[in-house]
């Protein structure tokens, strides 16, 4: 089934590397108008132009970067149809990151990007969709959500938060009659940059080397490998393609059954 998403405008964010440029890389497979943002305006540049899209810079925590986007997307391609929040950060690797220890800075930055971030992506994005007739919104969560992490504080709450708020855009959406439906996404593990240096961090931590670390975590993983980056792009593009039209409000692991295990 090709075309799947014909003649929509699909706006991604956090799309220079990892799961956002494969989910990106997908949408665009499937003939969605795309446009791609990061922080990082060389990567984002460089991506679009290996994917044939369209990129833009931004900072996924700033109000007014959120307007402009929104409505230079607006201008420029007619509206907007898709919204994927991916853009995400685990925090400063170098301080802890367990409930005692870790400095309130770096919860507040990981909230601003990680919660705030997607918070505003729904603010301004709801009503452009409503604009253009209706679409989906996928917010990219985790596993970390869904099973304790004190390793990683900050992050899970952060991601919970984001759970937890797909779940009010949707019944707000779905009341108010706009045609929108809202999903969040829980990937597991995938050998994105991110995770890499979390293996990294924690193989430091536990007096092994990362690639030790990643086999012993891979032990958790009752399906027995570590996921593609495609695996999470074709359940977005299921959610934002009108066969998803009935499915608003969920939380969607994949995860290869990990938090089955936990």
């Amino acid at each position: 089934m090709a075309g799947r998403i014909d003649g929509k405008v699909a706006l991604v964010t956090g799309a220079a590397q990892g799961l956002g440029r494969a989910i990106a890389a997908r949408l665009a497979e499937e003939g969605a108008t795309l446009i791609i943002t990061d922080i990082n305006g060389g990567a984002i540049e460089s991506a679009a132009a290996a994917l044939g899209v369209h990129a833009m810079t931004q900072d996924v925590a700033s109000e007014q970067g959120w307007q402009a986007l929104v409505a230079d997307v607006e201008a420029r391609f007619g509206g907007l149809h898709i919204l994927v929040n991916n853009a995400g950060i685990e925090g400063d690797p170098a301080v802890a990151k367990d409930p005692e220890n870790a400095p309130i800075e770096d919860w507040n930055r990981i909230f601003e990007v990680n919660g705030a971030g997607v918070f505003l992506a729904c603010k301004y994005g709801i009503s452009a969709i409503a604009r253009s007739g209706g679409g989906s919104i996928i917010n990219m969560s985790s596993v970390a959500s869904m099973v304790p992490t004190p390793f990683i504080t900050a992050y899970g709450a952060a991601k919970a938060a984001v759970e937890h708020l797909s779940r009010s855009v949707a019944l707000h959406c779905a009341q108010a009659g706009q045609g929108i439906r809202c999903n969040s996404v829980h990937p597991g593990q995938v050998r994105t940059p991110m995770l890499n240096k979390l293996f990294e961090r924690m193989g430091r931590a536990n007096g092994v080397s990362a690639d030790a670390f990643a086999a012993e975590f891979l032990k958790g993983i009752p399906m027995g490998r570590f996921q593609d980056p495609v695996d999470i792009a074709n359940l977005v593009l299921f959610l934002a393609s009108d066969e998803s039209r009935y499915v608003t409000g969920q939380a969607i692991a994949c995860d290869g059954g990990f938090t089955l295990a936990h």
